[in-house]
Parts: C-alpha cells; structure tokens; sequence
C-alpha cells in the first residue's frame, strides 16, 4: 500500500507546487498590473490558498516517505523525534525542510505588489527545485549534466503547466490580453523540457536494454505526452495567428488534463531507480560525480569537459535571450554595437570554461585550479558580460506595458533598477564588500570545505564569485545606466583599496600553514599533486597573479573614462561659448560671474 502511496503523494505535492508557481507567474506576469500593484486580489488569495496546500502535501509526503523508508505504518510516523531526525540528518530530509521553509516564507509574502510577486516566485523555484540536488542523478557518471538539466526540466515545466492553469484563472479579458504573451513564454518552456529531457534520458538509458527496463517504459511514456503538449502548443500559435480564441480556449481543458498526467508520470519516474550501469567507482566519483583526471597539463585542461548542467542550461537562455534582444533591434531598424555582442560572448564563454570546461572539472581536485577558476569568474569574465551592456539590451527589449495603467516587465525591471535595494547594493563600498570581504568569510571558515562537498555548493560558489565580479566592474567600469553615479577619484580610491585587499588575501592564503579545505582534498585520494599544502600555497600565488590584473585594467579604463568624460564637458563648453557668441549672449561662465557680482553688490548694500 506504501509503494503506490509514495509515488502519488510526491505527485500531488509536485503538482500543487507547480501549480503555485504557475499562479504565482500569472498574477506577475501574465495579469495587467495598476503602476506597478497587484489588481487581481482574488487571483492573491488563490495563490495563498494554493501554497496552503503545497505545504499540507509536503508534510503528507513526509510521513508516507518516513513509513517507507522505516516499513512501518503510516501512523507510526507521527513522532516528532523521527520527523525531527528525518529532517535535520539526512541529506534527502533536509532538502524537503529547505522546500517547507521556502514556501512557508512565500506564503507569509504580501502579494501587493508585482515585484514581490517576482520574489516570492524565485524562492518557490528554489523551494521545488531543492530535493532534485538528492535525486538518482546524484549517483550518475554525468552528475552535473544529469541534476542541472533536472532543474531546469523542472522550472520549464513548471512555467508551462502552471501558467496554462494560472491562465484559465483570469477572466475571458484578461485572458485574450495574456494569452499572446503566455504563447511565447510556453513556447520557450516547450523548447527547455524536450531538451534538458532528452539530455536526463542520456544520463540514465544508455543502450537499447535499459529502454526496455521499468525506467524507460516510463520515460518513453513521458515522452509521447510531452510530445502531444508540444502539438497543443502548435495548434495554440495557429489559432493566436487566426485570432480563433473560442478553439484555443476549448482546448484548453484537456490540455490541462495531459499537464496533469504528465506531472504524475514524472513523480513516478522519480521514485523508480534508473537501470544500474557499469562504472568504475573510486573515492573521486563519490564525493565529485567525476572520474578523477590525469594530472593536470595545458592540453588535458584546455580540452576536459564535463558538462555542468544547471550553470551550462542558464548560459544558453541568457545567450538566447541576448540574441532575442539584438534580433528584436535590427527588426525596429536600430543598431546594436558588435563590440559589445563580442564582449559578452568572450564573458560567457569564460564562465563556461570555468564551470564545465577543463578549468571547471579540474577545480573539483586541486585548490590551484579552483583558485584559477574562481580569478576566471569574478574577474575575467564579468568585465566582458560588463561590457557587453545586457541590461541596457533589456531595457530597449523587454515587453512593454499593455495598457496605460500597466507598469508591465519593463516597467517592473525600471523600478527594481532603481529600488532601495538595488542603490545600496551599487554603493562601491558594498561593492567592493561584497567582492573582497566575502573572501575571507568563505575561505578562512569551514564554509568552503563544506560547499566543496555537494554540487549544490560549488554552484553557489560559481555562481556568487560572477555575480559580485558584475556588480564590482559594473560599479567601476559599466556601461549600463546605474542607480547612482559614483565620482570617477571615488571610483579609482575603490580600485587601489581593491587591489590592496585581494593582495592581503593572496598572502594570507600563502602564509597559511594548514590546509583551508576542511579535508575535502585528502578524501579524493587523488595520484597528482599530493603535497596539499603547496598546492594551496601556488593557489594563493596565482590568486594575487592573475587577480590584479584584471583590476590594473578596469584603473586604465576607469583614466580613460575620466579623460573621455572631461573632453565631452569641455566640448559642450565650447559649444555654448560659441551659441552665447553667435547671439550675442553671455556663455554659462559670464553669467555665473554676473550672478557673483549681483550677490556682492548686494552683500554691499546691506
């Protein structure tokens, strides 16, 4: 009775999940907003009702999954101690108590504005897509491949299934005003699942014989209804193109159906072990889901590559949607820079490189290459994507509003550019704080031999180490318009103390007489490099090498800017003197000194 409970429970906790988060997307996304306000209350009330009921399914899957694993009953399960030990000492248990924190912080969100609703979105992803770090894919050859196109499989159907549901929620005006939209955002989620589906499937079947398993009859079935969606899909672009709305509406319903089905099926296949498969097992594949690499020579890390999935799948939509962006200008007539289309590429691939590429499979086994994937992603790359100027893409691209009451995407983008938050965080001294001072919390305390142990964790690291590297050059170096203006001699008192504070840190790190890691490099047991110590000490060198590089060029940039700014100032001087000169007219600087004067004479007179 246990073995059908688990598999149905997980599905209705997926879907009610999945439906939140589609609720979640339609009061953002696809409803009309009023400046910027959540309009549709009830539509609100549904989405805490929804989140209600993900949170009772979760605690329902529980208990079932505590009977299983324990084979007990059920009403065995309701002791506090075991729930308690199940979710603080068990990697799978903690995953679920990090998705019950998660939704239980969104339900407490007030949905009044769109940018809350946005936040609360981000945190439901987080929450869905926490168990999936513990899913089969952890144990596979291809971990990274296999969990981050897990993920992202998720997100995508998610959006999909959800936002059709969330759609059917709006009224039949609001429904023919969001549909286009939604059309094209099912579209690219159509696109993500067959693809990040086909890459799962990968991992996991093989040959011809693990097709034939229980694991891929059931992935075979969850691949004829992803393909009867994709041809719902197909039927709903001819019909929007037809404007034949009452067709797209009717079909809808069972539509909805086959989502629902195509949810279940995939908790199903969640629960069944894919078919085992032969692999050397060593201490390196345990801990990494990598096989240990031959040490490490120029051409063995130029050409490694082991795909991670979850960084690997966000660089593609962010290049897609970065072409979207240049595709939509030159449609309008306008023009986009090729330098900067070239300085993003280069900052992507460099991320790449360091993530999945041989820079990223080797930082898995040696602090040297860690420390040089680390210079790769918050100082190489970031001036490129810097330089490549998105957000200024964005702002001339993104959607605009739909009526004249509506803030819409972009307007939405507009305000959280100019948010509190966001002026506190491009201050450049919490720039430079968060892009130096982080150092020291993550590597001189026990956080970086415990976020070296999952992979979860190493992309947080990755993924901290760009961001902070975007927001520092964006603060010093950026072309895209910012939330203040920071004094190009405040700009360059930030670099030196940058430079400054990342030398102390490389020296520290070779000062350091005991190993940093926690333990995790001696657990790997790896062949090349054995002497731990000197190889943190050479990290730590080409930390300091390649890290004040990258900040010796965003100064002469930063000159440079100064120089280019104080010619354009002296330039619209000039301009004026000769338009004051032509008409007969005092320039700025004659009338600012008859002001002076007035003021004395008066002063005088007094």
């Amino acid at each position: 009775m246990i073995e059908i409970l688990s598999p149905l429970s997980k599905g209705l906790m997926q879907l009610t999940g999945v439906l939140s988060i589609g609720l979640l997307l339609t009061l953002g996304f696809l409803e009309t907003d009023v400046r910027g306000a959540v309009s549709n209350f009830k539509l609100a009330k549904k989405v805490k009702s929804t989140l209600l009921a993900w949170i009772i399914t979760i605690l329902i899957f529980i208990l079932i999954q505590i009977a299983y694993l324990l084979e007990q009953p059920i009403s065995a399960s309701f002791d506090l101690t075991v729930i308690r030990s199940y979710l603080t000492q068990t990697s799978v248990g903690k995953s679920y108590l990090v998705q019950l924190l998660g939704v239980s912080i969104v339900l407490l969100i007030p949905l009044k504005k769109v940018l809350s609703t946005y936040i609360s979105l981000i945190i439901a992803l987080i929450a869905i897509t926490a168990p999936i770090f513990q899913s089969h894919g952890t144990s596979s050859s291809h971990h990274g491949l296999a969990i981050g196109a897990l993920v992202i499989h998720v997100i995508a159907l998610s959006f999909w299934v959800g936002g059709l549901f969330g759609l059917t929620q709006l009224s039949k005006a609001q429904k023919l005003i969001a549909l286009p939209r939604f059309s094209e955002l099912a579209l690219w989620s159509a696109i993500t699942v067959v693809i990040t589906g086909a890459a799962t499937a990968w991992t996991r079947l093989d040959s011809i014989s693990s097709w034939q398993s229980k694991y891929g009859a059931i992935t075979i079935l969850k691949i004829f209804l992803a393909l009867t969606l994709i041809g719902f899909g197909a039927l709903h672009r001819r019909w929007i193109i037809k404007s034949d709305f009452p067709s797209i509406f009717r079909l809808i319903s069972g539509e909805i159906v086959i989502m629902f089905v195509t949810v279940f099926v995939g908790s199903w296949l969640s629960t069944v072990a894919p078919p085992t498969r032969e692999i050397k097992s060593s201490q390196a594949l345990l801990i990494t889901g990598i096989q240990m690499p031959p040490a490490p020579t120029f051409s063995n890390v130029l050409l490694a590559y082991d795909a991670d999935g979850l960084m690997l799948g966000l660089l593609i939509i962010a290049v897609a949607l970065y072409i979207k962006g240049v595709v939509i200008l030159r449609k309008r007539g306008d023009t986009w820079p090729v330098g900067r289309t070239i300085a993003f590429a280069l900052g992507i691939s460099m991320v790449d490189f360091a993530t999945s590429g041989g820079l990223g499979v080797y930082s898995h086994f040696a602090f040297s290459n860690h420390m040089m994937a680390h210079m790769f992603l918050g100082m190489i790359a970031p001036i490129g994507i810097v330089l490549g100027a998105p957000i200024t893409l964005a702002l001339r691209t993104l959607p605009q509003a739909r009526n004249k009451d509506e803030r819409g995407v972009r307007g939405s983008f507009i305000a959280l550019l100019h948010s509190k938050p966001a002026l506190v965080m491009t201050n450049p001294v919490v720039a430079l704080a968060i892009f130096d001072g982080s150092l020291f919390t993550l590597y001189f305390t026990p956080l970086f031999g415990n976020l070296m142990q999952g992979h979860s964790g190493h992309f947080f690291m990755s993924t901290h180490f760009l961001l902070a590297g975007i927001l520092f050059f964006q603060t010093i170096i950026g072309v895209d318009p910012a939330p203040r203006k920071v004094p190009h001699l405040v700009k360059i008192i930030i670099i030196f103390a940058a430079m400054s504070i990342h030398a102390f840190f490389s020296i520290a790190i070779m000062s350091a007489t005991t190993l940093i890691d926690n333990g995790y490099f001696v657990l790997l047991e790896r062949p090349w490099a054995t002497d731990l110590l000197a190889d943190q000490k050479l990290g730590g060198a080409i930390g300091w090498a390649m890290g004040e590089i990258p900040i010796l060029l965003a100064l002469i940039a930063t000159f440079l800017q100064w120089l280019r700014e104080d010619k354009k100032e002296a330039g619209r001087i000039d301009r004026a003197a000769d338009r004051a000169a032509a008409t007969g007219e005092d320039d700025d600087l004659a009338q600012y000194n008859r002001y002076l004067a007035q003021l004395n004479q008066r002063d005088i007179s007094e």
